[in-house]
């Protein structure tokens, strides 16, 4: 992908925006440690370098599923069954 060198960055630029990332997510880390358990609290974008290509917006991945009680109680009574 051709870039056009009025928009490449600089060594410092990639330095600042490493500083700036790395603050984000210092904050972040503090503001979840000293949030409650239940705060969503989301996580900071990186600073986008040039040349890199977006990253595609990431689905929630679905909660699992677990078993009920009754389903528990009955693998282990099949099992002690064996």
């Amino acid at each position: 992908m051709a870039i056009d060198e009025s928009t490449e960055w600089t060594p410092e630029m990639y330095v600042m925006a490493r500083i700036s990332d790395g603050m984000e997510v210092s904050n972040y880390l503090f503001l979840q440690a000293n949030s409650a358990e239940d705060t969503e609290i989301p996580q900071p974008d990186p600073i986008p370098r040039p040349g890199e290509p977006e990253k595609p917006v990431q689905e929630k991945p679905k909660p699992e599923e677990f078993a009920t009680g009754q389903e528990v109680a009955a693998f282990f009574n099949t099992m002690n069954g064996m």
